[in-house]
């Protein structure tokens, strides 16, 4: 059914369907999915996992292809954050990415999403530059789609750094909404990355643009390659200001696809 959806979504603008302006309207192909139509773990041609402690003093030990931790099922993807002692840490749960399996410059990257929530809870869709092992970061460049941090649950945030814009400096560009209760249904997550600027949507309302300054690659490295990534973060230096509430776990995060387009 999801697939039947996409094509919908590639048909329509081309047979005059509109809902005004908020619609982008750039013709696209989709070039890459999942839709999560099969149970078990994440597609391993697909996704990736990071491991360990990794980033930000998050509380959470991020697992490797833990079926607690992030299985599909039911048309998601389910990654779980836990409260259980595992490998020195009190959390358990996961970040799958798309690293060195599918990489892309531009385009739009949108994800169907159903947030947790709760004190503690930090749950993001974003991307990194693909030579982050090279450069580092933050040069590589990094675009988050969407952040949410637990105890503003009426907010939803986009932010984008790079080597000479970024939080570290004080000097990171982002934007938010503010919007009841987002986590209670699954809304749509997306940027459209073009050549001149960074748009930002919750389902169909853009609500942050960060345009290009031409400046050079310091405030502009997106002309290179970004990988993906989906992760459920528990504490940490924004999702932990206000401390965790271990009653709200086990926490869920779903997602009902992914999808990536690019510019015809």
């Amino acid at each position: 059914m999801k697939k039947l959806v996409g094509l919908l979504l590639l048909i329509l603008p081309f047979m005059g369907w509109s809902e005004g302006k908020s619609k982008p309207e750039k013709a696209k192909k989709l070039v890459w999915a999942d839709e999560f139509e099969y149970s078990g773990r994440p597609d391993s041609l697909k996704w990736g996992y990071e491991t360990g402690f990794v980033r930000n003093r998050e509380a959470q030990y991020y697992t490797r292809e833990r079926l607690q931790n992030a299985r599909v099922e039911n048309g998601n993807l389910i990654i779980t954050a836990i409260k259980e002692e595992f490998q020195g840490g009190h959390y358990t749960s996961a970040s799958i990415n798309t690293r060195g399996k599918y990489e892309f410059t531009g385009g739009r990257i949108e994800v169907r999403a159903k947030l947790p929530h709760g004190r503690g809870t930090w749950p993001a869709i974003w991307t990194l530059g693909a030579n982050i092992g090279e450069a580092g970061w933050p040069a590589c460049g990094e675009i988050d789609i969407m952040e949410f941090v637990g105890y503003e649950p009426n907010v939803v945030y986009a932010n984008v750094h790079t080597r000479d814009y970024n939080h570290a400096k004080g000097s990171g560009r982002g934007g938010k909404l503010e919007t009841q209760k987002p986590f209670e249904d699954f809304h749509v997550y997306a940027v459209d990355w073009h050549a001149d600027r960074l748009d930002f949507w919750f389902d169909d309302q853009l609500y942050f643009s960060c345009p290009r300054k031409g400046e050079g690659i310091g405030e502009w490295p997106f002309e290179s390659p970004q990988y993906l990534l989906i992760n459920l973060a528990i504490g940490g230096a924004w999702g932990g200001q206000q401390g965790i509430d271990d009653s709200i776990f086990p926490m869920e995060y779903r997602v009902d696809y992914v999808r990536i387009y690019q510019w015809e």
